[in-house]
Formats: C-alpha cells, structure tokens, sequence
C-alpha cells in the first residue's frame, strides 16, 4: 500500500509543478456565474473538539460494534 500511495503522490506532485501555458486565443461566448456562497454570517464555525477516554466491558463493546 506504501508503493501506491507514494506513485500517487509523486503523480500529483509533478502535476502541481506543472507549468500553464497561456495564449493568446479568444475565449469564446462567456457568461456570469451568479453568487452561490452564503454570506459571511452565515457560515457554521467549526466547534472546538473535546477528547474523552472512556473504559467499556466487553459486552458493551461488543454491542457498539453490531450497532454501528
């Protein structure tokens, strides 16, 4: 899994240090895109995460393991 990861890596890798050829063409019938984020206002923050170490007996992990 180690070798796949690392080909996938180095493919996107040489694709970020691809260079982007311009010219100088007409781009064609263009159009606008009207605004579809939502306002600043809005938006969901992020919450601040809270770790919890909890000590289960077997039968209780278990149970959360068919449920899930």
């Amino acid at each position: 899994m180690a070798i796949s990861s690392n080909i996938n890596f180095n493919r996107w890798n040489k694709f970020l240090k691809t260079k982007i050829k311009y010219t100088d063409e007409p781009m064609g019938k263009t159009r606008a895109v009207k605004d579809f984020l939502p306002p600043p206002d809005q938006l969901v923050l992020k919450e601040e995460h809270v770790k919890v170490t909890i000590a289960l007996n077997k039968s209780s992990v278990d149970f959360f393991k068919k449920e899930a």
